[in-house]
């Protein structure tokens, strides 16, 4: 049998964290080196593998409730090979060290059990779309894959060159990182969708670190009912950042 299909098989590397492509995840496991990815992101695994749902502590699972802030996990374990992907994202593979990593939950797809996460606050005096006032911590030392909608652009941060990223766009950044919330509107128009610019919430960086921003904006949830009206156009409403549309507002 021939077809095209036949370039598309696995790639032999000797590194355990590695890309099949863009767009999947591949992980090599020795029997002692776990990893927690992401529940329902495995597409494919070869030898001795094991998924088990991985145990959310009580702080962990008040964060959850109280900021929508989290990860779903499942731990693998065993000898084998593991391929991971998420609704055709770009993955990329970002090595954590001491000096941490924040990032929005929605964009982990998997990371060495070695790491720790925990929810952290971004001061805001107002509910907004995009990533926003939670944010996961991610320390200690050890690989993390992360996911974009297409490739992304990572900004260099220094203390003579500050940077501004659009909250809806913005994926990840240095834990060492001083971080303002501002809008682009003035303060009469501020509860107006992007005002009349088409821009909005964004983001200040301030410091020495890295910003990372992929070239979509935020959609919504799946299966998210998106408003109709004035009040949904403002941001406001049932849909609203002070809604029940959770999983891409706060409030």
């Amino acid at each position: 049998m021939q077809s095209p299909l036949f370039a598309y098989h696995d790639q032999q590397t000797q590194q355990r964290w590695s890309l099949q492509n863009k767009q999947m995840l591949r992980v090599t496991l020795e029997g002692h080196d776990d990893i927690l990815a992401r529940k329902g992101t495995m597409v494919a695994y070869q030898g001795m593998v094991e998924f088990d749902a991985e145990h959310r502590s009580r702080g962990q699972a008040r964060a959850r409730a109280r900021t929508g802030e989290g990860l779903d996990l499942m731990r693998c374990h065993g000898q084998g090979t593991v391929y991971l992907a998420n609704l055709a994202q770009h993955v990329h593979v970002m090595e954590v060290e001491q000096d941490g990593l924040t990032v929005d939950s929605g964009y982990v797809l998997a990371m060495d059990s070695s790491l720790h996460h925990e929810v952290v606050a971004v001061d805001s005096l107002h509910g907004i779309s995009g990533s926003g006032k939670y944010q996961l911590n991610i320390t200690g030392r050890g690989k993390v894959a992360l996911t974009t909608s297409g490739a992304p652009l990572l900004l260099r941060v220094t203390p003579d060159r500050y940077v501004n990223c659009d909250a809806d766009a913005i994926v990840a950044w240095s834990t060492g990182l001083r971080v303002q919330m501002q809008a682009q509107t003035h303060s009469s128009g501020v509860w107006r969708r992007r005002g009349t610019t088409g821009e909005g919430w964004e983001l200040g960086f301030m410091g020495t670190g890295f910003a990372l921003v992929q070239p979509s904006e935020l959609l919504p949830p799946q299966n998210a009912r998106i408003g109709s009206g004035p009040a949904a156009q403002y941001g406001l409403g049932q849909q609203g950042a002070r809604g029940q549309n959770q999983g891409n507002v706060w409030s």
